[in-house]
């Protein structure tokens, strides 16, 4: 028995090895590529709703972009609002003729939320190409640029990187977290396999989202954007991701642990939508305490320091790199810091998902 346990504990840690060596091999690519002289006229949606704490730092960093105005057209959908979100960006367009404000009153047949919000302002979209980002969120200057550059080589839907901003340890922790799950998915999207997107950092084509029917067209899921990803694919679109500082946006913060468990498992209701390969890759990467402890009751506190340590190594070299990649500083405590992070987040997750609460989102329901 404690031979087999041996020897199964031994191979997983060498496939952990190897994936995490193959998981090194980040492309590198350029984030040099020129766009046509002729910029295209791009659209910017927002789904807002009781966001008047942070919308207008939202606005202000579009308003910030390295892309003509006269090319930009930003559409904002204020979702039945119960604060002065929509006050607030009224007075804030006032003299720029690019934004315009869209109150969004009714849910379209099937729809509700967030996809309801999209739905409608792509109706009111006049260019090719819908980007998408969260009225919570800060893009960076040039995140249309390097996001449309990508779709000009023909990819029809894109995804940049988010991650979250903040210096006290709950926000740094989900700032690792983001950027490690990230960091994963983007090796497997390098090697060209579809992976998945996120709807406060994207763009997909005007053609690609028709195709689909737009959300109106879909199955409703309170993950839209993957839900909208997963169709695209369907239709044989290419999809990309960028994982580089030039498309990095920054997110706020969850701010209780209640509130983070409701995010998580609105993300998990919305895995069911990724692809095989991706199931895979999270079940290998969350079997590791699952292989782990079994071992341990036979084993001496060395041997489970020396293999805990090998696994925490591996994952913080592999954590520097992203970063480094996303031009994100990180402390090695908060490495060692993440572990515990991510061990105690996931049990609770584990047993808030199969609890039978709805999920609150935005002040609503699901």
């Amino acid at each position: 028995m404690l031979f087999s346990l041996v020897y199964f504990v031994v191979f997983f840690l060498f496939f952990l090895l190897v994936l995490y060596f193959w998981l090194f091999r980040f492309k590198g690519r350029s984030r040099k590529q020129e766009l046509v002289a002729n910029l295209p006229k791009v659209s910017i949606l927002i789904a807002a709703r009781n966001e008047e704490a942070h919308i207008l730092t939202c606005l202000a960093a579009i308003d910030r972009l390295d892309y003509p105005k006269d090319k930009l057209e930003v559409i904002v959908g204020d979702d039945r609002s119960e604060d002065q979100t929509r006050a607030l960006v009224e007075i804030y367009r006032k003299d720029k003729p690019y934004l315009i404000c869209l109150a969004i009153e009714e849910n379209l047949p099937g729809l509700k939320g967030k996809a309801n919000v999209l739905a409608q302002l792509a109706h009111h979209a006049t260019s090719d190409y819908f980007f998408i980002t969260d009225a919570d969120i800060e893009v960076p200057r040039a995140w249309v640029q390097s996001l449309l550059a990508e779709v000009q080589q023909g990819l029809a839907i894109v995804t940049g990187t988010t991650t979250v901003k903040g210096q006290n340890w709950f926000a740094r922790m989900q700032s690792l977290d983001w950027l490690y799950s990230l960091g994963l998915m983007q090796v497997v999207a390098d090697r060209g396999l579809p992976v998945s997107c996120m709807g406060n950092n994207m763009v997909v084509t005007r053609q690609a989202y028709e195709a689909v029917g737009g959300f109106e067209g879909l199955p409703f899921s309170i993950t839209e954007d993957v839900q909208l990803f997963k169709h695209v694919v369907q239709k044989g679109f290419k999809t990309g991701h960028v994982f580089d500082k030039s498309v990095l946006a920054l997110s706020l913060p969850i701010q209780s642990l209640m509130e983070l468990l409701h995010q998580r498992k609105r993300w998990m209701l919305g895995a069911s939508q990724l692809p095989w390969y991706i199931w895979a890759l999270l079940v290998f990467h969350s079997m590791y305490y699952p292989v782990w402890l079994p071992f341990f009751l036979h084993a001496s506190l060395g041997t489970m320091a020396l293999i805990g340590g090998g696994k925490v190594l591996l994952q913080s070299i592999f954590i520097k790199k992203a970063f480094k990649r996303a031009d994100v500083r990180i402390g090695w405590q908060d490495l060692l810091y993440l572990e515990g992070y991510l061990l105690t987040v996931s049990l609770m997750l584990l047993l808030y998902f199969f609890l039978p609460f709805k999920i609150n989102w935005k002040g609503r329901l699901y």
